[in-house]
């Protein structure tokens, strides 16, 4: 890509879109554009169909999607089959019809099935079923795969497709409502400790910035008692003393296992990717015997699992990710794990080795990871 080249981040204040254009501005590219959903509705087929036409970037990062936790992806499953294809369907076709030369779809890790192999290598896609909670998403994100290598396919584009691991970051989502578990779990955390050192200074300021179900810092305590409450932070005192007895209750045992990014490395990945790697770049084709073949052969041959899983190879399990975050932020109450509550996919780590083979690594753990963002947080709400 050269540094003067037109390229729009489609999602540029979201947690991925953010870090891709920072991450591109300090590598001295200087034409990167991004519209607001005020600006530029991506459900709008007519309206995508204007902008490309009228700004013909030369490059695309799909980094826009409908996104949610667990509680979110079960409730709004039709908005969150539709709106997800609506919107990766309008900007990839209209990719192809304005000439852009490179695209990168940005997924999610959702894509395999709930039983995958453990860590889940690329080829495990479409091979058992998938994670009921959030099927209609992975489904969505499933399509705009196959949307990118049928493009390739048929009209010779340059799509290349990213399923990144769980993120957390700055700008991500804290909102108790609809926030994964990460940032979720940092900002009850954040707010168990102010209720137990019973700082109403910082619990009301951070209403104020993320009101939870439209309580804001102006309600009264007992309001915001039970509000938090509702959301796992609870008192178990009723009287004022120095240090209350603080819970944070969190949802499942605690003995699935996750993986996380940190939001500017996967942004990094991706550019990387853009500047150094073409689709042909991300598959090897094969004949029955194992002979290996030059894509002009690709019409008679099937070509698959040409997305690249971006993760750390790392995992950690809900309930060693809690208490890192507990000795952080330096809570002192009790983490109860509600096992009625569901736990989803009990393990869910990437294999990394294609990733690794193309040139890129993570750099940044996930403690330091983890400091940076509750910085990031306490400078913000």
């Amino acid at each position: 890509m050269n540094k003067d080249a037109k390229i729009y981040v489609a999602g540029h204040r979201g947690l991925v879109g953010s870090a891709i254009v920072s991450n591109l501005k300090a590598k001295g590219y200087t034409n990167v554009i991004g519209k607001t959903h005020a600006e530029l509705d991506l459900l709008d087929q007519q309206a995508v169909a204007s902008f490309f036409e009228s700004e013909k970037p030369e490059y695309v990062f799909l980094a826009a999607a409908k996104v949610g936790g667990i509680v979110a992806n079960n409730t709004y499953r039709a908005d969150f089959i539709y709106e997800n294809l609506q919107i990766q369907n309008n900007i990839i076709h209209q990719s192809y019809k304005n000439g852009v030369k490179k695209l990168m779809f940005l997924g999610s890790t959702c894509i395999y099935p709930k039983n995958a192999p453990q860590p889940m290598p690329e080829d495990c896609l479409l091979t058992d079923t998938l994670e009921y909670t959030n099927e209609p998403y992975a489904i969505a994100k499933i399509a705009g795969i196959k949307m990118c290598e049928s493009y390739n396919l048929q009209y010779g584009t340059n799509y290349i497709s990213v399923m990144p691991t769980n993120l957390y970051g700055p700008n991500d989502n804290f909102d108790l409502e609809k926030s994964h578990v990460l940032p979720a779990l940092i900002r009850k955390i954040h707010l168990g400790k102010a209720l137990e050192n019973n700082d109403w200074k910082t619990i009301r300021a951070d209403l104020n910035k993320l009101p939870i179900e439209g309580i804001d810092g102006s309600a009264s305590e007992e309001t915001i008692i039970d509000v938090l409450n509702k959301y796992g932070i609870k008192a178990l005192n009723a009287q004022r003393s120095t240090l209350n007895a603080t819970q944070i209750e969190i949802w499942g045992s605690g003995k699935p296992m996750r993986e996380f990014l940190w939001s500017e490395d996967m942004a990094d990945a991706c550019v990387f990717l853009m500047e150094n790697r073409d689709f042909a770049d991300t598959y090897t084709l094969t004949d029955g015997s194992n002979t290996t073949c030059t894509p002009n052969e690709v019409q008679n041959l099937e070509v698959r699992n040409t997305h690249i899983n971006i993760g750390t190879g790392v995992d950690i399990s809900i309930k060693e990710l809690a208490e890192t975050i507990k000795e952080i932020i330096g809570f002192q109450g009790e983490l109860y794990f509600n096992a009625d509550k569901p736990d989803g996919t009990m393990k869910k780590l990437t294999d990394v080795s294609k990733l690794h083979g193309l040139g890129w690594e993570h750099s940044v753990d996930l403690k330091e990871g983890i400091e940076k963002m509750y910085q990031w947080y306490k400078k913000n709400y």
